[in-house]
């Protein structure tokens, strides 16, 4: 069917943290396409504001035809989402992106979830559907959010850069000091933790994806706004990018340059 633009409702919001915000929209028709890692973009009500704001899928209900997202305060547009209460009216468009390969984590392999701030909530759908061994690695700078949801689906180890919880560093301190192993990394976060996560990787041999966070302007691939460095020639632009909205926001490790 393809991505869709819809009016949707705001069926709940509430606050996680400090300027952190999870809210559950009824939109049936994005709801049942849906793949871990995609995402969707929220249209806002200010009519300075053409762009979309782009917004990853951090759970889909199909049995109710909810979608959740959770997301933080980066400017206006959030903002605005932010006073959003049950029953408003919102426009989103999805759902767009490349997601996760669900292949990759079959049974008998052993699968490293690694979320890093706001990339923490699309681990939570991915953590849903593998069906292979799963261990999370939830990193934060201080206040914590949605870590609790993890554990019904393995061991979810914490690093917060105050050390209020788990290792006091970053995700890769938290990897070293409880020793983990796997056979397959799934990872979204800021730039500097997939850097790190890529060369952990690509050192151990180690089969990986990597969910990139870019400021997108369409989010459907036109602008080219959102290019990243690959190793590989783009068919649309003929240079060595990939647009992170439209070829992505996943990726093969080895696919993409830093």
């Amino acid at each position: 069917m393809g991505k869709i633009k819809i009016e949707a409702a705001v069926a709940s919001q509430e606050r996680l943290a400090d300027g952190v915000f999870s809210m559950w929209i009824d939109a049936k028709e994005i709801t049942d396409q849906t793949v871990p890692g995609q995402f969707i973009s929220v249209y806002t009500k200010d009519s300075s504001k053409l762009l979309p704001r782009p917004i990853s899928i951090c759970e889909a209900n199909r049995d109710k035809g909810l979608l959740r997202i959770v997301y933080r305060i980066a400017g206006g547009g959030t903002e605005e989402f932010s006073h959003y209460k049950t029953g408003s009216r919102i426009h989103v468009l999805g759902p767009l992106g490349n997601g996760f390969p669900l292949e990759a984590g079959l049974p008998g392999k052993r699968a490293l979830l690694i979320g890093g701030g706001i990339g923490i909530p699309p681990m939570l759908e991915l953590a849903k559907h593998l069906t292979c061994t799963r261990q999370m690695v939830l990193g934060y700078r201080d206040e914590l959010f949605l870590n609790e949801e993890f554990l019904p689906y393995g061991d979810t180890f914490l690093a917060t850069e105050t050390g209020i919880a788990g290792t006091k560093g970053n995700v890769m301190d938290a990897i070293s000091e409880h020793g983990l192993q796997s056979d397959v990394i799934f990872a979204c976060g800021p730039t500097p933790m997939l850097k790190s996560i890529q060369a952990y990787a690509l050192e151990h041999h180690i089969e990986c994806y990597l969910s990139l966070e870019e400021k997108m302007a369409c989010g459907i691939g036109a602008c080219l706004a959102c290019v990243c460095k690959s190793s590989e020639r783009d068919g649309h632009s003929m240079v060595h990018n990939k647009r992170v909205c439209k070829d992505g926001p996943v990726f093969k490790a080895e696919e993409v340059e830093f």
